[in-house]
């Protein structure tokens, strides 16, 4: 069994750290700390950099140094606003198929996703988020529409497992409006008022991240260069 290399117990260290939210987008990446941290040389932590940059997941700026790195604003966007009507759409149909058991399973998803609140874990949130929503719309009677629903969560996937990592009190907002999807399913809301209230859900997410990228790109960056994910 082969001894893992500092460089390699770096690139670990950092990775782990971007993955669970605790290195959000944007955060700047201190060599010598995190070299006194792992108690190494800052060489092998300026490799681990270089690879993870390599990979897409740091990006090195002149006088600014190593960050977690940002997604293109358009990639990001796009795939929000298409998500949010797909989804939503997908609910709408999904909705009279529910069974009293779906939805109390949902509000059983909700209730934990609000205890996690007091002390928050972005990774452990956005897994029950997707658990909330593939009770609401996995059984969507088109298969079409799923699928897009399908292609755009894995998408989110790629682009970063979590946007509650930086947005935390989007997160409480976000309980509260699955709470109001699951109550006008129960009351037999018309459908279009239940894809409205679905996609506006997706839609605030967005802004709410989009407001972050604002507060926090980069000084003399492009208007639409980068986003939060």
């Amino acid at each position: 069994m082969s001894v893992e290399s500092k460089s390699q117990r770096a690139y670990r260290f950092i990775r782990e750290r971007i993955d669970d939210g605790q290195y959000v987008p944007g955060y700047r990446l201190v060599l010598a700390q995190i070299a006194g941290e792992l108690d190494v040389s800052v060489v092998p932590v300026r490799e681990a950099i270089r690879r993870l940059e390599a990979e897409g997941l740091v990006t090195f700026e002149r006088n600014v140094g190593a960050q977690v790195a940002l997604i293109k604003e358009t990639e990001y966007l796009h795939t929000m606003q298409t998500l949010a009507l797909v989804e939503g759409f997908a609910t709408s149909l999904t909705a009279p198929y529910l069974t009293p058991e779906q939805l109390g399973r949902a509000r059983a998803i909700n209730d934990e996703m609000r205890r996690t609140l007091e002390d928050f874990e972005p990774h452990r949130f956005t897994e029950l988020n997707l658990e909330f929503h593939a009770v609401l719309f996995e059984g969507c009677p088109n298969p079409h529409v799923l699928d897009l629903v399908h292609r755009g969560w894995n998408r989110m996937r790629v682009l970063r497992d979590s946007s509650f990592s930086f947005v935390p009190g989007r997160a409480r907002a976000s309980v509260e409006e699955h709470e109001r999807i699951v109550d006008l399913i129960e009351q037999g809301a018309d459908a279009l008022e239940i894809e409205l209230a679905a996609r506006q859900h997706r839609t605030a997410t967005l802004d709410a991240v989009l407001a972050y990228q604002a507060d926090h790109k980069p000084a003399g960056a492009p208007a639409t260069e980068a986003v939060a994910t």
